[in-house]
């Protein structure tokens, strides 16, 4: 990947204010997170599995944050990167590039690679030298530079590819900070027979009855199992299907709905084992309890129209290894904000209508005609 297009596909996702400090106290934030992962690994070593996938997270974050910052300096990243290996202790050959307008390219590295703690103090240092610059600054090139060459060292010593971080971050930012084309999302099920699909359409009756027990009617017939809050403080998770529901509607995911309404993709025995199967099913649970116990905190996200990029990044890690994972961040909160909005409004009501539609990825809320 050249370093300009990474440029390129990460400046729509630039959605900070235009001042220096917040981008400053961006990339300070985001290598002391590095410096935390990799204390990680030295206390729990290999019991620490999360390291590569973290650890790219966050030298992926840094990078874009480099990123931004030169863009409010007006300097690209990309000649920041090639003055800092013309310093010296770099040794270069040619390589073969798969960039077809770009044949050969040039390829450098440390020429003695350092022990990954002091590189990462080094760069430590070199992100509070950032934090002086201002746009009048006569050395701040100078500083860029130096922190360019401190974070290829740690990527060296890291044993990380650049173009893994790039593309990691730019999968990651755009799917978080732009609005997803919706025809390039996944379905997931269109090659399966109808009586493998999540319905297109669909609506489930949710009602209390006096027991406290919430019950599920799909098309006349009850689904699931009655449920309670399973808590002292009652606070409405005898009604939580809704979410799955919205997963099914927004992300066109649900290996529980599947279940509920048996229409697993059993047809290929290796989609209905690895997809719709327990370890699924019990990923999307706890992925789902997980988010509830967040949201109470938040008056289960009433008036917010965004869900925090940790949030975000957690849920990412909660379903790797699983087809939604090719869903973006932005679905994902689009999917979770429908969901509670729904939510809300069934827990007012000790019940009500969930509509799903998934060809325009909505979960909406009616009242119930009646009682049942």
């Amino acid at each position: 990947m050249l370093l300009t297009d990474y440029m390129q596909q990460v400046e729509k996702t630039d959605k900070i204010s235009p001042e220096l400090e917040p981008v400053l106290f961006g990339i300070f934030g985001e290598v002391g997170s590095i410096m935390a992962t990799a204390k990680k690994l030295h206390r729990e070593k290999d019991a620490f599995a999360g390291y590569k996938y973290a650890v790219i997270d966050e030298f992926g974050d840094v990078l874009w944050y480099l990123t931004a910052l030169c863009r409010r300096l007006k300097i690209g990243v990309d000649a920041v990167f090639s003055d800092a290996i013309a310093m010296g202790g770099y040794t270069s050959a040619l390589a073969a590039s798969n960039i077809p307008d770009w044949p050969v390219a040039v390829a450098s590295r440390v020429s003695v690679t350092e022990e990954l703690d002091l590189v990462l103090l080094k760069l430590g240092e070199a992100a509070a030298a950032l934090l002086s610059i201002t746009p009048v600054t006569s050395n701040v090139k100078a500083k860029l530079c130096s922190f360019a060459d401190c974070y290829l060292k740690a990527l060296q010593a890291a044993k990380l590819t650049f173009s893994q971080i790039a593309d990691n971050n730019i999968v990651k930012t755009r799917g978080r900070f732009l609005d997803p084309d919706y025809s390039s999302l996944p379905t997931f099920d269109e090659t399966f027979e109808e009586e493998e699909q999540i319905p297109k359409n669909f609506e489930i009756t949710i009602f209390q009855r006096k027991s406290g027990k919430s019950y599920l009617q799909w098309n006349g017939v009850f689904i699931g199992d009655p449920l309670t809050d399973n808590i002292l403080d009652e606070d409405g998770y005898r009604f939580h299907d809704v979410f799955h529901f919205a997963h099914a509607s927004v992300l066109h995911w649900s290996p529980i709905f599947r279940a509920l309404i048996k229409h697993k993709r059993k047809s290929i025995p290796k989609v209905d084992e690895t997809q719709d199967g327990g370890r699924a099913i019990v990923v999307e649970e706890g992925l789902t309890a997980w988010i509830f116990a967040r949201a109470k905190e938040l008056d289960f996200f009433k008036d917010q129209k965004q869900i925090s990029f940790d949030m975000l990044k957690t849920i990412q890690q909660f379903v790797r290894g699983y087809e939604v994972e090719r869903c973006p961040l932005r679905l994902w909160e689009d999917a979770i904000l429908q969901g509670y909005d729904v939510f809300r409004q069934i827990r007012a009501k000790n019940g009500g209508i969930v509509t799903g539609d998934r060809e325009n990825r909505r979960v909406s809320y009616k009242p119930a005609k009646g009682t049942i």
